[in-house]
């Protein structure tokens, strides 16, 4: 539709606007990968191959955690529920994606995008919360050890993954609903492969810069307050670990925070670089490329990083193997 004509729908009255309603967009395109044809299938198997990685890795690690006593402790408790929702956010946007990939039709209904995007928001602010909350629990273990078994008792870790999720989609619910409280009539093609925030903003019928800007804020509320409670939580934990006397007690307690640092890094980088910029949505290409990286790529590196750089849950795994293969002789 044309601009004139979304300037004047939005002056009509709730009555004429519901008679007028063939002028809104009904449904939306998904543009995604269409202007690249001669790669749909390479991208497809390629995508398809990391999503597989990805669901065997955190099956993996929540298996493992599941069936090994040892692990039954909060931190791994958190592992598991960060591996499970990672599960969940890849199940949002990239299903959906592999079929767009093969499929002419690359149609999404405006309810449809609206339950991806409440989805993916939620999720991804839940991680940010979440990534905060193992933070602290290495806080408390490492500064406070004769009062870990207290502090994070499992009634409070479950309070505490019950806050993190409420507030992550309490987040996500505030922000899709500012998006879709107006019509849509600019255009119906989404400059992306799912229904993410910027991109979608574009076609709405209203003035979109507030909604923009008030988005904006509260990304950097979400983003930048739980970084910043993270490197606080750090920062205690570094002082406490250099008061350590011995070379390997520092060691053993610097190993144990290594692999939530390095996905914190990835996922709060990712989260920066697409998220708090004001422009965000000016360059559709970059945007998706960044796109690709933490929908695909950042859920395939954290199990490996939690697999491969923590000694417990390699040893579990072991365990776990040598368990299994006696159990079939």
């Amino acid at each position: 539709m044309t601009g004139i004509l979304c300037t004047e729908y939005m002056t009509l009255t709730p009555e004429e606007q519901r008679e007028n309603a063939t002028w809104l967009v009904t449904e939306f395109v998904l543009v995604g990968f269409s202007n690249l044809p001669d790669l749909r299938t390479i991208l497809f198997t390629l995508f398809l191959l990391m999503y597989l990685v990805t669901l065997s890795g955190n099956v993996t690690i929540i298996t493992i955690i599941h069936v090994d006593q040892t692990l039954h402790t909060p931190m791994y408790c958190f592992l598991a529920v960060l591996s499970l929702s990672e599960t969940c956010y890849t199940l949002v946007t990239i299903p959906n994606m592999l079929v767009h990939l093969l499929m002419e039709s690359q149609a999404i209904s405006i309810a449809g995008c609206r339950a991806q995007m409440f989805s993916f928001l939620g999720l991804g602010c839940s991680h940010c919360f979440l990534l905060t909350l193992m933070g602290y629990d290495r806080y408390v273990a490492i500064c406070y050890p004769l009062h870990y078994a207290v502090v994070m008792r499992p009634t409070v870790c479950l309070c505490l993954g019950a806050l993190v999720f409420g507030s992550g989609f309490s987040v996500a619910l505030i922000e899709t609903s500012m998006i879709f409280s107006s019509p849509f009539c600019s255009s119906n093609r989404i400059e992306h492969f799912f229904c993410d925030i910027a991109p979608v903003l574009k076609l709405s019928c209203a003035e979109s810069t507030g909604k923009a800007l008030a988005i904006f804020f509260l990304s950097i509320l979400v983003v930048l307050a739980s970084f910043l409670l993270i490197l606080l939580s750090y920062a205690f934990i570094v002082a406490a670990i250099l008061r350590i006397p011995s070379a390997a007690g520092r060691h053993k307690a610097f190993s144990t925070c290594a692999a939530h640092i390095t996905v914190v890094i990835v996922h709060f980088g990712c989260a920066s670089v697409i998220y708090l910029r004001p422009e965000s949505g000016g360059n559709p290409s970059q945007d998706r490329l960044v796109a690709v990286f933490y929908t695909v790529v950042t859920p395939l590196l954290n199990p490996l990083v939690y697999t491969l750089r923590n000694k417990e849950v390699r040893v579990a795994l072991r365990r776990t193997l040598a368990r299994s293969c006696q159990s079939f002789k």
